[in-house]
């Protein structure tokens, strides 16, 4: 049964609601719809499942560009109701019609829709009347023949024809992709199929014709591996090889160095000597990036001049439609070559093909049936739309002030607790230094916590970056469980009345499951105020990959029911990647949450903010 059927405006004006379904919506799912999914340019998707308190419903919806109108049903998940589809495009046909832009109540529209919903659950019945006198195959496969089965129950038909033709309305149903083609367990392959015709089977068939042939491989070997022999006469004597030494390098006319050693003295007694604490100078965190208007338009007049007219390649949209301009209303069509291109752009800067191809899918939707100004190319249209999607998903939902949260932490009487998770080797201890040295700026102390117990020399990597910047840390060696090393590091840095502590973890894989059961107990148990996902800007299509699977795996092992996801996200290496910055937009898009910090160099002052308005011209570029 259908619970709701909403029609509002683009900027959340409510036109028209069905007054005949009286059924109060649990929780607020229309809110996560446009949240999740149409805010955040995901609105390609063909349905969105909302999990309420005691409720669960799928919402499905459907645009009209033209008049900025949205139009959403949601109905009961156990229910597969198959005319939600085939009712919103009537409803937004019908809508359409008599919408007028000065008008904000439309309770003329009540019957209409009655008569469409009728019109709709009728064709609904006269589909399972038709699966249901539609005869079914015989489950044996006969030798020599492929039949294509859905399964969905244990139980597998198939129809023999297409649907009958009941009074002209088989016109309209023609070709209608059916999104749930299974009823009462039983899954119905619906079209003209070729029931009687058989193909020859080629999966099961093998050959030995092509068989690898060992003793042939062996023989080859044999030829071509024969090693040449030196002999050695009796009489003369075989002198031993010098062993060649690497010399220092020289370089101009400077004095020579005898030996380049950093490492830090040691006393008599074999004891470290303290080290001083040395100012490394303002962290890159409080610098603002400032990006030239005047230099981006220098820049755009130079490629202008460069740009030849016989070229086609130069730009990627500058000269792919201006035969369409002043076109009345958009279509896909239309859409198709310059998305395209714009996909290929986003992939060569290393955005996932995945996120690229719903990116691309959320834009033609947003823009199908919309007018095209006068001496306005598609492209330009196209290009500018993309860019307000990429602003609107880079700019984080919600703020995260690390140092205002800090200071509210501190009047609790408790310290602020940051945990940093990630892979093998993306620069998780680099990066805590980084943030522990940008706390220490802004007057705040910091406590670091060794919880890696399982990587070969972490402890004493976060012990030498504790020495350098002065810094406390907690630690109690190897093979302990990190979970209660990090509680006690906590109540540690409650009695020492320090403001942070840094939870340093071990390096896993997504699909590592005994380790990220321990990850997930960590923060289980202690519950802390920040999960930092460190990632390298350097991977593309795996960045989906990382962050889905650990959001996932906390997720399923939390011992909590309100399980702790990933806050944020600490991109490293970014000062290697050259133009490549699209890892930043797949690692946001897949899992919400916001780039806090960039590492972008090897000091402890090479941390600094994202730049989203940097980021988008790199990408569009």
């Amino acid at each position: 049964m259908l619970e709701q059927l909403l029609i509002f405006t683009r900027g959340g004006l409510i036109l028209w609601s069905c007054k005949e379904l009286i059924n109060a919506l649990k929780g607020s799912p229309i809110d996560n719809l446009i949240q999740s999914c149409l805010l955040e340019e995901r609105s390609s998707a063909a349905s969105y499942n909302y999990d309420g308190p005691g409720a669960a419903y799928t919402l499905k919806w459907t645009f009209h560009n033209e008049l900025g109108l949205v139009f959403v049903a949601v109905y009961q998940r156990i229910l597969h109701l198959l005319y939600v589809d085939e009712l919103l495009a009537m409803v937004k046909r019908e809508f359409s019609e008599i919408y007028d832009p000065k008008r904000t109540v439309y309770n003329d529209f009540d019957e209409t829709f009655r008569q469409l919903r009728k019109e709709a659950e009728a064709r609904a019945e006269e589909l399972k009347k038709s699966k249901q006198v539609s005869k079914p195959l015989s489950n044996g496969k006969k030798q020599g023949q492929v039949q294509k089965t859905g399964f969905e129950g244990g139980n597998m038909k198939k129809s023999e024809g297409a649907l009958a033709n009941d009074g002209g309305d088989g016109d309209n149903r023609k070709g209608r992709k059916l999104e749930n083609g299974h009823s009462n367990g039983n899954h119905v392959d619906i079209g003209g199929s070729k029931a009687n015709g058989s193909v020859n089977s080629v999966e099961n068939t093998s050959s030995n014709g092509g068989a690898f042939d060992v003793n042939k491989l062996q023989k080859l070997r044999n030829k071509g591996g024969k090693k040449t022999e030196t002999v050695v006469s009796k009489g003369s004597k075989v002198e031993p090889k010098k062993k060649v030494t690497k010399k220092n390098r020289v370089w101009d006319d400077s004095p020579r160095q005898e030996k380049l050693d950093f490492t830090d003295s040691v006393g008599e007694n074999g004891d470290h000597i303290e080290v001083v604490a040395a100012d490394h100078g303002d962290s890159m965190m409080d610098k603002e990036e400032i990006l030239s208007s005047e230099s981006e338009s220098e820049e755009d007049e130079e490629e202008g001049k460069d740009s030849k007219p016989e070229t086609k390649k130069n730009g990627w949209f500058s000269s792919m439609f201006q035969s369409i301009a002043g076109k009345a209303n958009l279509e896909k069509t239309d859409l198709e070559p310059a998305l395209k291109a714009l996909k290929d752009r986003l992939m060569t800067k290393n955005v996932a093909e995945e996120i690229a191809e719903k990116l691309c899918e959320s834009v033609a939707a947003s823009l199908e049936g919309k007018k095209l100004a006068s001496f306005t190319r598609v492209s330009s249209t196209v290009q500018a739309a993309m860019e307000e999607a990429l602003v609107r998903i880079l700019t984080p939902r919600r703020s995260i002030d690390i140092l205002r949260d800090v200071h509210v932490a501190k009047e609790q009487g408790k310290p602020y607790v940051v945990v940093f998770v990630g892979v093998n080797g993306v620069g998780k201890s680099t990066n805590l230094a980084k943030v522990a040295y940008w706390l220490q700026q802004h007057k705040v102390s910091v406590m670091m916590a060794a919880c890696d117990t399982f990587r070969s020399g972490a402890v004493e990597q976060l012990r030498t970056h504790a020495r350098r910047l002065q810094i406390p840390i907690f630690e109690k060696g190897y093979e302990k469980d990190p979970a209660v090393v990090a509680k006690e590091a906590i109540q540690e840095a409650t009695r020492n009345g320090s403001d942070v502590v840094l939870v340093d973890t071990a390096g896993r894989m997504q699909d590592n499951e005994p380790l990220m059961r321990a990850l997930s107990k960590l923060i289980s148990l202690n519950k802390p105020d920040l999960v930092l996902f460190v990632g390298e800007a350097l991977v593309g299509n795996d960045a989906v990959d990382q962050l889905s699977k650990f959001d996932q795996k906390l997720a399923d092992l939390s011992s909590s029911p309100s399980a702790r996801l990933i806050d944020g996200i600490l991109l490293t290496k970014f000062d290697t990647i050259d133009d490549k910055v699209g890892a930043a937009l797949s690692m946001v898009y897949i899992s919400g949450a916001p780039v806090m910090f960039v590492g972008c160099g090897q000091s402890y002052t090479d941390l600094k903010k994202l730049n989203v308005k940097s980021i988008v011209k790199t990408l569009l570029k």
